[in-house]
């Protein structure tokens, strides 16, 4: 990667005579200093009060905290669930000791509180668990009431689905790339704020430029049309370039007011977008040298693909169609639950009586579903999800066909700009000086053609213009190129940031 600074022959004074112009044009609203900014200044500054920068973000705290959230289901959850009270008042069916059923009325009275520690086991999509419970009865009958308690000092299990779809195990693959890729989202935003920043320094330092080019340009239409009163008064020139001239003043005059409300037209869109609310007048400072280098394709490819948000979201909708073909296929089919627990109990009339001689308590079922019939249905959710992934699988190879010509037409596009650059540095130098001799020879009589001196005068102003189009292009394919590939060339190294940060 060769690095080259570009600097635009000339380029010092002509800035210095810029904001010279600009200076005089806001002197009659300097009742505040003129704050003097630069590209990288107003990159930085949109970076950190920018509306889209701020939306950013809030996207990517949104991001962090439903990660965070994720990664806290997989730690040991511990909950109290309690009851207190519930009360009952019915009539139930009583069986006695004979056999025979009555109806009696009843009241009664439950609480209970109960202590779980539960932790999820992503590799099989099972759940262990240990509790610990205190549950008390009491019986209100109309002459006497009776209390009972039921402790479960601790009790240990597990709950494990067989040969059913496991989420557990496909979300912890997929949740770490969507967080992956709300990471790179950002740091792409960050860049697109850069380019969205150059294109409005460019479009305010590109009226600011106009409008002192207008500025002069009306200043030496006024000399000369003074002096060509006065030669056509000595019968050196006609009447018709006399005219000529004083049409160009008045096209002059008018260009400085049209150049003043395109000023103030990109004045009030670049602070809108910068979030500037002060009335302080700016001053934009065009950059004068410009690091060019030259991107190698392949490096540029690779670097794209491994450090996007666009390489990391085809492996994720990948993983998601596979996710859902392993799901169609589990779901519907044969199924089983196995849960199992061992723990100890007891019960008393008083509570301390509850946790004395517990005796051990075990529990184990095996729940099976085996679906016999369901005319096809299992089948064409197996069918539509294997489709599904067979298209994705065709839309991101195409994806990544279009990804990598884009980023070659980029990569080619930038590694044109050196050149780009100094054919429109030297265009306005070139041209710069051929007004200044027409001009200076139109003064002391040698070029009588008006037209030849408003075509230098034109082709100036273009080349000019040209100069600063150029580094506008120059700057936002710079970013652009930091946005496709999140690699800084001009330190050799890959953008990052520090997501804690972002979001304290």
């Amino acid at each position: 990667m060769n690095k080259v600074t570009l600097t635009h022959p000339g380029g010092i004074f002509q800035t210095g005579i810029i904001i010279l112009l600009l200076n005089i044009c806001l002197s009659g609203l300097a009742q505040e200093q003129t704050s003097y900014l630069s590209l990288h200044e107003v990159i930085q500054l949109a970076q950190q009060q920018s509306p889209d920068a701020q939306i950013a973000k809030h996207r990517f705290r949104r991001s962090y905290w439903e990660y965070r959230s994720f990664k806290a289901g997989y730690l040991p959850n511990l909950t109290l669930d309690a009851t207190l009270p519930n009360f009952t008042r019915s009539i139930d069916p009583i069986t006695q000791s004979d056999g025979t059923e009555i109806y009696q009325e009843r009241q009664l009275s439950r609480y209970s509180a109960n202590l779980s520690l539960t932790q999820k086991v992503g590799f099989t999509g099972g759940e262990v668990f240990m509790q610990s419970g205190l549950q008390r009865l009491d019986n209100f009958y109309t002459d006497t009431s009776t209390s009972q308690f039921l402790s479960t000092p601790v009790s240990i299990g597990f709950s494990q689905p067989v040969f059913g779809y496991n989420s557990y195990k496909w979300d912890k693959k997929i949740e770490p790339m969507r967080y992956e890729e709300a990471l790179r989202m950002y740091l792409e935003t960050n860049e697109q704020v850069a380019m969205s920043a150059v294109n409005h320094f460019f479009n305010l330092l590109l009226a600011q430029v106009e409008r002192s080019i207008a500025i002069k340009n009306q200043s030496n239409y006024d000399t000369l049309y003074n002096i060509a009163k006065g030669r056509y008064v000595l019968g050196k020139i006609a009447e018709n370039e006399l005219l000529q001239l004083e049409l160009n003043l008045l096209s002059a005059n008018a260009a400085v007011e049209n150049a003043d409300l395109e000023y103030q037209n990109m004045l009030f869109t670049f602070k809108s977008f910068m979030r500037i609310k002060s009335n302080q007048p700016i001053l934009l400072m065009p950059p004068a040298e410009n690091l060019h280098f030259t991107v190698n394709v392949d490096e540029a490819i690779q670097s794209a693909k491994t450090n996007t948000s666009s390489g990391i979201n085809f492996e994720r909708q990948l993983l998601e169609a596979e996710s859902q073909v392993n799901q169609a296929r589990m779901d519907g089919r044969f199924e089983a639950d196995l849960y199992a627990s061992f723990g100890l109990t007891q019960t008393a009339d008083k509570l301390d009586q509850a946790y004395i001689n517990p005796l051990d308590e075990e529990r184990v079922s095996l729940g099976l579903v085996v679906p016999i019939l369901d005319w096809g249905q299992a089948k064409g959710r197996i069918r539509m999800a294997e489709s599904n992934l067979d298209l994705v699988k065709t839309s991101i190879e195409q994806a990544r066909i279009d990804f990598e010509q884009n980023i070659f037409l980029k990569v080619m596009h930038f590694n044109m700009q050196k050149n780009q650059m100094r054919i429109a540095a030297k265009a306005d130098t070139v041209a710069q000086k051929r007004f200044d001799v027409t001009q200076k020879r139109y003064m002391i009589g040698k070029v009588n053609d008006v037209l030849e001196l408003n075509n230098a005068q034109i082709d100036n102003d273009n080349a000019k213009k040209g100069y600063y189009n150029s580094l506008k292009t120059y700057w936002s394919s710079f970013y652009e190129m930091r946005k496709l590939t999140l690699f800084d060339f001009v330190e050799n190294r890959k953008l990052d940031f520090d997501p804690e940060k972002l979001i304290d």
